[in-house]
């Protein structure tokens, strides 16, 4: 299988401005809405998985399958919701590097059972909407520091989190339409 080509932009300029590609704006996102959002999103990703055998082919050689998207996005739960345990456990801790194209080649993602994968995902969003449900009012504005230096409060970091899960929903959807 092709290696997917890496994908090296600095996100962080979603917290500022809409993405232009899947119109999503974190300004309009008030922190409570958070788990909601995410718990919504995960639901959208169980109907992708349920779409047939389609679900596990590229739509491009370099361009992950709708299962890939969906092991990336279980993946993504799991580490935001630890960034938040650390957040609110700790004093502005620094987060390890994850490097999601390397998770993706080590885990598998290319042989991973679209099944299987639903229900750890919906698992992942539960866990993580849960810890953002539970997040005290003076808690939002709590730091943490990724590895390349960017610094996130608890609420910015969420709102960056629903970005990647909405923007690979939006990819895979326009990708799965090409398809068909």
């Amino acid at each position: 299988m092709e290696p997917v080509t890496p994908d090296t932009k600095d996100w962080t300029w979603v917290l500022d401005r809409p993405c232009p590609e899947c119109g999503f704006v974190a300004a309009d996102v008030p922190a409570r809405d958070l788990a909601g959002r995410l718990l919504a999103n995960a639901a959208s990703w169980a109907r992708v998985l349920d779409g047939g055998p389609g679900v596990t082919r590229r739509p491009a050689p370099q361009v992950w399958s709708p299962t890939e998207y969906a092991c990336h996005v279980r993946d993504v739960h799991r580490v935001f919701d630890e960034r938040v345990r650390l957040m609110l456990e700790e004093d502005v801790p620094h987060f390890a590097n994850w490097d999601q194209d390397e998770t993706a080649v080590q885990q598998r993602y290319d042989l991973q059972d679209p099944v299987v994968v639903g229900r750890e995902l919906t698992v992942a969003a539960s866990a993580v909407a849960e810890r953002y449900a539970a997040v005290p009012d003076d808690a939002w504005g709590r730091a943490g520091i990724r590895s390349n230096g960017s610094e996130f409060t608890v609420e910015s970091l969420g709102r960056y989190h629903l970005h990647d899960v909405v923007h690979h929903l939006h990819d895979v959807s326009g990708a799965m339409r090409k398809d068909t």
